[in-house]
């Protein structure tokens, strides 16, 4: 349970800063974006239409060289002219090399890079705590051993270990079927969600490390408290003292945490999916590499999920601090103190 004091104080936050009412307005609607990505895409997102390819979005337009061949006295004559072509309110975003709406990839790309940031988020939360607390409570040599190990996978690279370990176990897409199209409601888009299975598991495994640490720091700070100390002496033993003593008093530095390494992770995804290590094709990260080669001619293609990217991250980092201001008893607000 939220008590009411956390509460009155995330509410005093949000209320005080402008930046927090920024993060949060992106992260919800970013969430519903992508919770709703069907109804809300204009488009089916894997749908091709060549007559209407590398159309610019709406208040753009571009010229292309378009060379056409007429039969005139006998003789086959090459035309070469150059065109103009405009916008249309039926692709408002645009539309990539194979005709495919932007507006609706960019909205069906924030479900992979969500559920890969959250899952991957509570997977490395679930290991790395519980690591953490172990390591810290008990300090000592088996506080040594552990977090040696940890050390060892933070001193790799991210993204070199991350490939590695997909290069390692294969990509595995899992499927799950979209809850709208099963119940009819938009019955002409993409019947299953797409979840990169190995990333998810990939970015947990790198990031695990760090919440292993904030743990570890809390818990050797704690195991020495009087209310430990005093629920050792009853009988109560390490398990419980860890699951009701300690780990609730270490909640907010591990909750701030998971949420910027939500943004951390959707970046990380986003890299895999760019380098095509994802195995999703609805990603952010694939269609920036899609239009790479476009950007001269094209350059919407790759520049709106680049943006949506950066709307995502400014937006989880925002809530973060909102979270670390509301959250940290040594933070002042207003006149006084919290």
């Amino acid at each position: 349970m939220i008590s009411p004091r956390t509460l009155r104080n995330l509410r005093s936050e949000l209320r005080r800063s402008a930046l927090a009412k920024l993060g949060v307005t992106l992260v919800v609607g970013i969430f519903l974006m992508a919770v709703f990505a069907p109804v809300l895409a204009p488009h089916d997102p894997t749908d091709q239409n060549l007559n209407d390819s590398q159309l610019p979005p709406l208040g753009f337009s571009t010229t292309e060289n378009r060379t056409t061949s007429e039969f005139v006295d006998g003789e086959v004559t090459i035309v070469e002219e150059e065109v103009t072509v405009n916008a249309t309110a039926e692709h408002p975003l645009g539309t990539d090399s194979l005709g495919r709406d932007v507006l609706s990839r960019t909205i069906y790309g924030a479900r992979t890079s969500l559920l890969v940031g959250v899952i991957g988020a509570l997977l490395a939360v679930l290991v790395g705590v519980t690591y953490g607390l172990v390591a810290g409570y008990y300090s000592g040599r088996v506080d040594d051993g552990l977090m040696r190990a940890a050390d060892v996978m933070l001193a790799f690279p991210s993204l070199v270990l991350a490939i590695a370990l997909i290069g390692l176990w294969g990509r595995a897409a899992i499927r799950i079927p979209d809850p709208f199209v099963a119940a009819g409601i938009t019955p002409g888009m993409p019947p299953d969600i797409v979840l990169p299975g190995t990333v998810v598991l990939v970015v947990a495994l790198v990031n695990w490390g760090w919440f292993a640490r904030v743990a570890r720091g809390e818990a050797l700070s704690l195991r020495s408290q009087e209310y430990v100390t005093a629920a050792r002496s009853m009988g109560a033993g390490d398990a419980f003292i860890i699951r009701t003593h300690v780990f609730p008093n270490s909640v907010t530095p591990i909750l701030v945490l998971a949420t910027i390494q939500v943004a951390a992770i959707i970046l990380l995804e986003s890299a895999l999916s760019f380098l095509g290590f994802s195995g999703a094709t609805l990603s952010w990260g694939f269609d920036i590499a899609q239009g790479r080669q476009y950007l001269s001619s094209s350059w919407w293609i790759a520049t709106m999920p680049g943006i949506a990217i950066v709307l995502a991250v400014v937006g989880i980092n925002l809530v973060g601090d909102w979270l670390r201001d509301a959250l940290d008893p040594g933070i002042e607000q207003g006149e006084g103190g919290v």
